[in-house]
């Protein structure tokens, strides 16, 4: 029998409507009979054993990700990474440390992979209670540090993709210490995510070493060879910030919430939720200076929630900003939401 997302699919339907209300307690059933039929469709398609072990192990360390972060969704969390292999006394293992602390006293939540080195310095210094784990099931490195070890917040992965998912997803900020392979392509993995709007807008901050030189590197051969070379755009700078101090960082990531408080697209449209309202002389100065990335005849107006937006009735109070952003300048939009935080 062939199946279907948008249309009838018949008794099909009806056993899979029988089954959510068994089950009972089913959020958003639109949802749940698009993945019953999907698993479906992928039983009827595909006999190869490893691919549906793929699918079925994802579905579920997915599903174990929500269970895990849904209680915290309101509380504003700052993913840690950095090198597994830095030991305690080393510089940069107390600056991670410190980091930690100074982050949690503000009210944020650490999400780490959950190893030794960079990521257990962050740990400890935010304290296991408010701490996150997302560890990786590999050959070596898997057993979580022991400041997380037995923390009911720590998640072991199969898949790095998963694993990747949670760290970008959850966090509010991401602060990235040096580090090797792994720390790289992470850092590469989150800018690519904000260069091309698949994340919503975030700090990103490269917290260098004392001498100042890892970060200094990379960033001089950005310019050097991706700009020179019109691999990036100028303005791709913008979504990454570089930082010598501790204090630095966490001023940073903090100062990004000062008035910003998260963004929403509506229609075509970009919604910026704000914590207090801009006057008209203010946004008549975004018009101005922003106005390159409005779509033609665009503009930037104030407004309450939109009808779309009354699904999120925690967020419903907060005064609004809608952009008719042409979705391709991300790093011109990093500008504006700095520029909206600095008035």
């Amino acid at each position: 029998m062939k199946l279907y997302f948008d249309k009838d699919n018949g008794p099909i339907d009806k056993i899979i409507n029988q089954l959510m209300e068994t089950a009972e307690g089913i959020h958003r059933p639109k949802y749940v009979r698009e993945m019953i039929i999907a698993s479906l469709k992928a039983g009827q398609e595909d006999d190869k054993s490893a691919d549906l072990k793929l699918m079925n192990t994802t579905l579920k360390e997915m599903r174990f990700t929500s269970k895990v972060f849904g209680p915290y969704q309101n509380v504003r969390k700052v993913t840690v990474f950095g090198s597994a292999r830095t030991q305690p006394g080393d510089p940069l293992y107390e600056m991670a440390k410190l980091f930690g602390k100074k982050i949690a006293d503000i009210g944020y939540m650490i999400i780490t992979g959950g190893g030794e080195g960079i990521m257990k310095a962050a740990n400890e210094g935010a304290s296991s209670e408010h701490s996150f784990g997302v560890n990786i099931r590999l050959p070596f490195e898997e057993k979580p540090n022991s400041v997380i070890e037995g923390n009911p917040r720590v998640i072991t992965y199969k898949y790095f993709f998963n694993r990747k998912v949670a760290f970008l997803k959850e966090a509010d900020a991401v602060a990235l210490f040096p580090g090797g392979f792994g720390t790289l392509d992470e850092a590469m993995e989150t800018l690519t995510l904000l260069q091309t709007g698949k994340r919503n807008p975030m700090p990103l901050v490269l917290v260098d070493d004392p001498e100042c030189s890892y970060w200094t590197r990379m960033v001089k051969l950005f310019e050097e060879e991706l700009l020179a070379r019109k691999y990036i755009h100028p303005s791709d700078f913008a979504l990454f910030e570089r930082v010598c101090s501790v204090n630095d960082a966490v001023e940073k990531i903090h100062h990004f919430y000062h008035r910003y408080h998260s963004i929403r697209y509506v229609h075509g449209q970009l919604v910026i939720r704000l914590t207090s309202q801009l006057n008209c002389d203010e946004i008549g100065k975004l018009t101005d200076q922003f106005h390159d990335i409005l779509l033609p005849g665009g503009s930037i107006t104030a407004s309450g929630a939109l009808k779309a937006e009354m699904d999120e009735a925690d967020l419903i109070h907060l005064p609004r900003l809608v952009i008719d952003f042409d979705r391709r300048h991300f790093g011109r939009l990093r500008n504006l939401i700095d520029s909206i935080n600095n008035f």
